[in-house]
């Protein structure tokens, strides 16, 4: 069954009115037909696709857009043909090649690649109101959205994009080799559920021992958000490690007391991936931020 998982960054709005849902489906041709799987390739794009990526990683690279990349209610825009190589050297930039800089990178990263990695256009709107900024299917898939307006200069555009594969990515770590011993119980109270976590701030969720509001829906989602922040936030040890000093506020003292929690959280998922994965997790991030 497919795992969607909805989650938002800071500066998105999840409180779309009715009338600023139903204006934002471009009305886009599909600019490729979707062929029979086993058609001879021919383009020069389906070419590299088939040889950088798929005999080399066995990763597919669908970005022919059909309707069951997305559940039924949902609404989102095809990818244009022009916006895919972009992506392509985008991906390859930001999360293969910091994986092949670090050691056990390059093996974990051939052993756990899902097969398939989806592209769409423009960002998923569900019918609740929420945005569905990616998904993952058990680790076997993984969808970036908002591939149109791809610009790798955007911090926007590329947090989004960053945080949504680093997400995913880490979920193949406690689907394998479990959480943490005993990281559900690092903040307890502060989880809420699928169906309510949207209604918090990111002043809460600090408050609560999280990195976001989204983390609070379940420990998997917990685990996963930590490590997406921490390999893309060049601010994560200001924004949620570092405790404010001279504290004279019980928000100010929330925060400090949330802090330490996501210090925790962090040192149990450090040791966790380099005892399961052999992945030094601060390595990794600074392959990344290199990049950045």
């Amino acid at each position: 069954m497919r795992n969607k998982e909805t989650y938002g960054l800071k500066k998105l709005i999840f409180s779309l009115t009715l009338t600023l849902l139903m204006g934002c489906y471009p009305n886009e041709e599909l600019n490729v037909p979707v062929n029979d799987p086993d058609i001879v390739l021919e383009s020069e794009l389906d070419i590299y696709i088939e040889e950088n990526f798929t005999k080399e990683y066995g990763m597919a690279i669908r970005y022919k857009f059909v309707d069951n990349y997305v559940q039924p209610g949902q609404r989102v825009s095809p990818v244009r043909l022009e916006s895919v190589r972009p992506m392509l050297d985008f991906i390859e930039e930001f999360w293969i090649d910091p994986y092949m800089d670090v050691e056990g990178g390059e093996e974990f990263f051939r052993n756990h690649v899902p097969a398939e990695i989806v592209f769409l256009g423009g960002l998923i709107f569900n019918n609740d109101g929420t945005v569905t900024l990616g998904t993952a299917d058990a680790g076997a898939q993984i969808t970036f959205t908002n591939v149109n307006a791809i610009d790798v200069d955007d911090e926007d555009w590329r947090a989004l994009q960053l945080q949504t594969v680093y997400h995913e990515f880490a979920h193949t770590v406690h689907q394998r080799y479990k959480l943490p011993n005993a990281f559900e119980t690092i903040a307890p109270a502060g989880y809420t559920g699928p169906g309510s976590w949207f209604v918090l701030t990111d002043e809460d969720a600090l408050q609560r021992g999280f990195v976001s509001p989204y983390s609070t829906s379940s420990p998997n989602e917990d685990f996963a958000e930590v490590v997406a922040f921490y390999l893309f936030d060049s601010d994560f040890h200001t924004n949620f490690i570092e405790l404010e000093e001279n504290c004279d506020t019980d928000d100010c003292v929330s925060r400090n007391e949330g802090r330490i929690k996501i210090a925790d959280k962090l040192s149990a998922i450090s040791d966790h991936y380099q005892n399961v994965t052999g992945i030094d997790l601060e390595a990794l991030r600074q392959a990344i931020q290199s990049r950045l």
